[in-house]
């Protein structure tokens, strides 16, 4: 039996779902957007959101999923195209510049998975805005920079500008559009390869600073 349609709902647990993406909040954003697929399957925008979400959470396997259903609803043909390339067994040519250049560095492939996984997201997360990339080697640097900022590597700007063969204004400001699309933070979970993450501690702190606070207002 078919769902009943409910525009109303679908409409109020979607903004319910962005609003709880914006505050990091990734579980209750996903059970919304999910809640406003259930509602209204037909609209694009409801399980584009969802998908954006499962790749924050670095699920790629359902922000895939997702991004099936929103190829599926999409109206748009050259919008709808642009992401069935994302499940093209063949790499982009940014992937492949990224690959080869970090190879010859000696980048980990730890670092390089994670850059792969960054463009992913990135691409997810910008929707149906337009997007081109004349230039993959710009990219692959951005990309390149923004995982070696995540996880303090000692390189340079101007260092990753000339590995990948691009301008240092020109690859800072393409850092800059990750930083801004993604939210991207130091020692970013989703991108950082070390053992010991930095931001567990402050997690850590913050909890017993909590747990005083709590002891401090008790009678």
């Amino acid at each position: 039996m078919a769902r009943k349609k409910d525009p109303h709902l679908a409409a109020q647990k979607n903004q319910e779902g962005l609003t709880h993406f914006k505050n990091w909040e990734m579980d209750q954003a996903i059970a919304a957007f999910q809640q406003a697929v259930r509602a209204d399957a037909e609209n694009p925008d409801y399980h584009l959101n969802l998908a954006r979400a499962h790749a924050r959470s670095s699920d790629y396997h359902q922000a895939m999923s997702a991004l099936g259903d929103y190829i599926r609803t999409e109206p748009d043909e050259k919008v709808a195209e642009r992401f069935e390339r994302m499940f093209s067994s063949a790499l982009d040519e940014v992937e492949t510049t990224l690959i080869e250049t970090m190879r010859q560095h000696k980048m980990s492939v730890q670092q390089i998975g994670k850059a792969i996984q960054m463009w992913l997201e990135y691409r997810i997360t910008l929707g149906r805005k337009q997007f081109h990339a004349p230039k993959p080697a710009l990219w692959a640097a951005a990309l390149a920079y923004a995982i070696c900022k995540v996880n303090f590597t000692n390189v340079k700007l101007a260092q990753v500008a000339a590995m990948f063969d691009v301008s240092d204004r020109a690859l800072k400001e393409k850092y800059a559009d990750l930083v801004t699309a993604l939210d991207i933070m130091p020692a970013d979970y989703r991108y950082f390869v070390g053992e010991q993450n930095p931001l567990d501690k402050l997690v850590e702190a913050a909890k017993a600073l909590e747990e005083l606070d709590r002891r401090f207002q008790e009678d």
